[in-house]
Order: structure tokens, then C-alpha cells, then sequence
């Protein structure tokens, strides 16, 4: 983090407390027009023709800017691609691009991202929950990057199957209907874990050193559990080639857990029984019950201190993150922002109250420090193990155990340091 201050505490002077739409300079704005060229980064879907989101927002930004005369030069990369992208030459990087919050500390750690004005932080306090924020928020407290939609998945039911009432426990869906679930997906299975009391790298998701902790018997407790549940003649286990996707499009499964990336397919699969809801509870056979919790993060849009024009690129990061910007991209590719204000926006979208819902009730911050890289193969091996049998009832403690022991590791690898 001592790299990254003299980069972004230089733009930080540049950039004063600028944003979009700020031109108030003691009242003596300068008359005269910046040439400037603004490489972008951004989704496929953004560009096409059919849905030109990114380039209807650099135009009603250069509407709102005529103190820049503005090249545009756009590139796809997706918002999951963007950290490993950057990295690569932060200097050559694109001066704004979309980026999905977990690659914050890679991103940090190249010293690629900028980190964000007075202005633009009083935006991102009014229009998003605390929860939001502190997806974008750096080990040092500093926000970077705009936030314009969440990132998570929730449940997606047949509502002639499930009342309102059935949907809050796991298990009284599976005596009336199939449910399928990614259990042997490192992103997925962690949910049951997270919501008996796994905690991941503190409090904040944030201490490398505190490691990944659970209590033992409610690890072995959370295993046994899933043990039965992979037996249960209801469960249908979901793979990441899109098993549970097809079963509920052919009548085969009545619930999948998803995202909104899913919402078309699975809206055309269920017709008038489409509906949606964040992540139901689960009881044990030791008589405990659990709420479920998914990982949850946000994908938003960061500027690049490496800028040959830092203050309009942060500028233009921020526009991208505004409650306009957020309305149009909801209303030309049903990306759900995070903008508080526009919840009747979509308020009869299933799929987009869910999400929201889950993030704000049955999910957990996904850690962003380097050290999460650690987390995924152990834990994809473990869920694996589940569903293939190779976890049972017998050796449920020992395996769970075992599993939370290999991670001890990482929290002495970071104390070393």
C-alpha cells in the first residue's frame, strides 16, 4: 500500500474534490477546451448495437463536459477479466474500465486503480447501502471504484410449487419438490459453511492473518448435513455446465440457484411460475438451524491513476456510476443497480428484488485480499468429495477437519511477511 500512496495521492491533489458535474472552481472555470483521448474497458454486451449503453454515456458525458474534447477509444473486456487484463501493463491499461470487485486487491496491488474523489465517494454514500461500499473499500478504509450493480445469485422457484412461506427452509421445499444446488462449486458450497459461523479473514473479510475459521462441530454438523442432503431422492445436484438450468427448463427440477445473468432463460423455463427469492434456512439433524449465505461483491468502475487525464477519467468513472447512468443501463440491459433511489425501477422484477435481497440479508462480503486465492481449490476438492460420496457420516468430522486444517497456512504464510 506504501507504492499506491504516491500514485493516488498525486492524483488525489489533481483531482481536488472534482467529480461529474462539479465545474465550480472559485468561480472562475477555465473557458477553454482540453483535447484528451479516454480508453475504455467494458463488456461485449455494453457496445453492440442492439444495447450501446457505453457509447450513449459518452455522449450525454461530453454534453456535460464541453470544457473536454473527447477522443473515445472503447475495447471489450469483461468485468471479470479486467484485473488480470490490467495488470499486465497498468501504464498501457485503459484509463476507465468495469471491473468485478474481487480482483479490488490485484488491481491495488498493480497500483492501477485510483482511488475515488470527495465528490464521487458523497455519491456512493447516497445512493448505496453500507454493504455495497464495502465491496469497493481497500485494507486501508480508502474507496475505489464506483459501484453499479450487485453480484451474488439467490433462488429461483417455481411458485406453483413453493408458497412464500416454503421457500424460507431448504428442507420444506425438498419435501414438495426437487431443488438443485452446485454443491461441488467452490463459489456455491460455502454458503451452508458461511452461515453456521465460517468466517473468512476477520470480521471485515479484510486480515489475511486472521485466517479461515470455523467451529468443529458445527463444521461437522454443516457436513453431515450435506451428506444426507446429496442421498435426498428431492436433491438434484447442479454442475457448472448448467445441469440445474436444464432440469428446471424441462420439468425435472422445480428450484436452482443463480444469478441474475440467468433471470431470461429461467423466466422462459417457468412462464407464469417464475419467481425468485434470497437464500432459504436449513436445519440440521443435530437440531440446529442456519440461515444460508452466499458470497455476495458488486461490479463497478475504477479509473487508472496511470491516466494521461486522471480527472476526466475519474470524472467519467463516476458518471458511469450515477443514478442516470444506473437507470439507463437497467433499462437497456437490465443490469440492477445498486442506487437505492431506483428500487421502483424494478420492483416487479423478481429476479432483481432477489438479488438485492440477498445481499442485504442471507449473504456474506467475498474477501478481496490476495489471500482468498487460497480458498477456492481445497474447497472445491471438499464439495466435491461430497457429492461423490467419498464423505460420509462415519468420517464427516475428520474430513471437515481436515479440510479447515489446510487453511491454517495461509493465515502463517501472510504473519510472515
Amino acid at each position: 500500500m506504501k507504492k499506491i500512496l504516491g500514485v493516488t495521492a498525486a492524483v488525489a491533489m489533481l483531482l481536488g474534490a472534482s467529480a461529474c458535474g462539479s465545474s465550480n472552481n472559485g468561480g472562475t472555470a477555465a473557458k477553454s477546451t482540453q483535447a484528451i483521448k479516454l480508453t475504455v474497458w467494458g463488456p461485449s454486451e455494453d457496445q453492440a448495437k442492439s444495447s450501446s449503453w457505453l457509447p450513449t454515456m459518452e455522449k450525454q458525458f461530453e454534453k456535460a463536459h464541453p470544457e473536454y474534447k473527447i477522443t473515445w477509444k472503447n475495447a471489450v473486456v469483461s468485468e471479470g477479466d479486467a484485473g488480470t487484463t490490467v495488470k499486465q501493463d497498468p501504464s498501457a491499461a485503459a484509463d476507465v474500465y468495469m471491473f468485478a470487485n474481487d480482483q479490488l486487491g490485484t488491481l491495488l496491488d498493480a497500483q492501477a486503480i485510483g482511488e475515488v474523489s470527495d465528490d464521487a465517494k458523497a455519491q456512493i454514500k447516497k445512493q448505496d447501502d453500507d454493504a455495497i461500499i464495502k465491496s469497493v473499500t481497500g485494507t486501508d478504509g480508502k474507496i475505489y471504484g464506483v459501484p453499479f450493480t450487485g453480484n451474488t445469485y439467490f433462488m429461483y422457484y417455481n411458485k406453483s410449487k413453493f408458497s412464500s412461506d416454503d421457500i424460507k427452509s431448504l428442507d420444506t421445499m425438498l419435501q414438495k419438490g426437487k431443488v438443485s444446488f452446485n454443491l461441488g462449486n467452490s463459489w456455491y458450497l460455502p454458503a451452508f459453511y458461511t452461515g453456521a459461523g465460517m468466517t473468512l479473514f476477520g470480521k471485515d473479510a479484510s486480515n489475511a492473518k486472521d485466517g479461515i475459521k470455523m467451529d468443529s462441530a458445527a463444521a461437522t454438523d454443516v457436513t453431515k448435513y450435506l451428506v444426507d442432503l446429496v442421498k435426498n431422492p428431492n436433491f438434484v445436484v447442479d454442475n457448472d455446465e448448467g445441469a440445474g438450468l436444464a432440469a428446471l427448463q424441462n420439468g425435472t427440477v422445480d428450484a436452482i440457484f443463480s444469478g441474475t445473468w440467468s433471470a431470461s432463460d429461467v423466466k422462459k423455463a417457468l412462464g407464469d411460475n417464475y419467481a425468485a427469492a434470497q437464500l432459504p434456512s436449513f436445519t440440521t439433524s443435530g437440531g440446529e438451524t442456519y440461515q444460508m449465505k452466499a458470497f455476495y461483491g458488486s461490479k463497478a468502475i475504477g479509473y487508472n491513476p496511470n491516466s494521461k487525464a486522471p480527472q476526466a477519467a475519474a470524472e467519467f468513472a463516476t458518471y458511469l456510476g450515477s443514478t442516470e447512468a444506473q437507470k439507463a443501463h437497467y433499462t437497456m440491459r437490465q443490469i440492477v443497480p445498486t442506487d437505492k433511489s431506483l428500487a421502483s425501477t424494478y420492483k416487479n422484477d423478481p429476479a432483481a428484488v432477489a438479488q438485492n435481497d440477498t445481499i442485504a440479508n442471507t449473504s456474506t462480503l467475498q474477501p478481496t485480499i490476495a489471500a482468498m486465492g487460497n480458498f477456492w481449490d481445497p474447497c472445491k476438492t471438499f464439495g466435491t468429495a461430497i457429492v461423490n460420496g467419498d464423505v460420509n457420516a462415519g468420517n464427516a468430522q475428520a474430513k471437515a477437519q481436515a479440510w479447515l486444517d489446510g487453511y491454517k497456512n495461509i493465515a502463517s504464510t501472510s504473519s510472515s511477511k
